[in-house]
């Protein structure tokens, strides 16, 4: 049947939040015939669903569902993936030798009569967030300049000009006054409370919930467009078609029912402090494994609200990234102060926590992340041996206490 489509609908920063997702499959479903539906990047990582089935749920909800996909920082491999990469459109991502779009540059559609231009772009410090072997090859350039250079090859094709941007609120703001051609800039990346559309001359910049929760709305009205977020209904049912999903999903939540031993009783029944729950991860390491010193990133957590047995599904939601703990060396400049390491990690990855605090001067190596080592220091020198979320794993629960059954003792 032919879709007559009145609408776009988008959604940002699901990170695979599959144990939710039931009320965007069922909404989606019944909204496809009349709804463009597009996604401004990062749907996949961020839970155990994506770390035990690798993806591919994820996958089937997108190639099921969506129209156009923005690449985020998360996942970006997978938009070079057979099916995936028919979807994803971005205007700035390129070849770093030819310097030739990576994806189609942009998707025409007919929305309440008119020919609208969906487009996307990756901001550079997305970009940079990319683990450095996935983007090998592969550079960004400036939005607001690949945006312009596409509107002069097509603004005699095009009426509308939508935008599904990974950059942060924010930085759409500042786009959009950099681009006033645009009409809708779809905003994400940014995991903030900023969701209602915000006008920029003409342009509106609105950011639908993150996590599966929520998306956003425009919709042609008059001689323009009018947005705003929404909640997903909660009520909803999966439908028949897409039951095939919904098996895959329960089978992966069983695993990840699995317990692991009895929480610390320091640590159970609250919400998990992240930096507090590093610091001592990160103390543990460095007197137990003989490190010079040990630094890590906040951001390698998410709080989790804990009870009183720890499960694999804690753990992977505690740590969804599937870090591996190695050791690297620091530059030279760090020897004498490592705070020069510190301060340009802080800049780029957010808060650390490091023990010994303060770092030591005279420091060649530290054990950190995989991400770390390889994104932001000089690589990695050989592995520990151990992930973070095994290490975050003997904090909460030390020792692991389970049975033979399974159960908690």
């Amino acid at each position: 049947m032919k879709r007559a489509l009145n609408r776009i609908i988008a959604t940002t920063d699901v990170h695979s939040q599959l144990g939710k997702v039931t009320p965007l499959l069922a909404h989606f479903h019944a909204e496809r015939q009349r709804s463009l539906i597009v996604d401004c990047g990062d749907f996949f990582e961020g839970t155990g669903y994506y770390q035990l089935g690798r993806g591919g749920i994820e996958r089937a909800i997108l190639t099921s569902l969506y129209d156009v996909l923005a690449p985020g920082n998360h996942g970006w491999r997978h938009h070079f993936e057979p099916g995936v990469r028919e979807l994803t459109v971005c205007a700035n991502a390129v070849d770093a030798l030819t310097g030739k779009p990576l994806f189609r540059r942009m998707h025409p559609a007919r929305i309440g009569g008119r020919t609208v231009a969906v487009t996307a772009v990756i901001s550079p410090q997305a970009f940079d967030a990319i683990p450095t072997a996935e983007r090998a090859g592969h550079q960004v350039t400036d939005p607001a300049r690949a945006l312009v250079e596409l509107l002069l090859e097509h603004h005699h094709q095009v009426d509308d000009w939508v935008l599904l941007s990974h950059s942060g609120f924010e930085e759409d703001l500042r786009l959009a006054s950099q681009c006033p051609f645009l009409d809708i800039v779809f905003a994400g990346h940014c995991h903030s409370d900023h969701y209602a559309p915000e006008p920029i001359g003409n342009t509106l910049v609105v950011k639908g919930a993150e996590l599966a929760a929520g998306y956003a709305i425009a919709e042609p009205v008059g001689a323009g467009w009018a947005a705003h977020a929404c909640r997903f209904p909660q009520s909803a049912k999966l439908p028949t078609d897409l039951e095939p999903i919904g098996h895959r999903i329960e089978t992966l939540r069983t695993e990840l029912a699995a317990p692991l031993g009895r929480i610390a009783s320091c640590w159970r029944g609250r919400m998990a402090d992240r930096r507090e729950l590093l610091t001592e991860v990160a103390r543990r390491l460095h007197t137990r494994l003989g490190a010079e010193a040990v630094v890590l990133n906040e951001t390698a957590l998410r709080p989790v609200l804990l009870g009183q047995v720890l499960t694999l599904e804690d753990v992977l939601a505690l740590e969804p990234f599937g870090n591996q703990l190695v050791h690297a060396s620091l530059p030279e400049a760090a020897t004498a102060d490592p705070s020069v390491v510190t301060a340009r990690l802080t800049e780029r990855a957010g808060p650390l926590v490091h023990a010994p605090n303060p770092l030591p001067p005279g420091l060649r190596s530290v054990l950190t992340t995989g991400y770390l080592a390889e994104t932001l220091l000089g690589g990695r020198t050989h592995a520990a041996g151990i992930e973070l979320g095994q290490a975050v794993a003997r904090v909460l629960c030390d020792p692991l206490t389970v049975t033979e059954e399974g159960a908690p003792k």
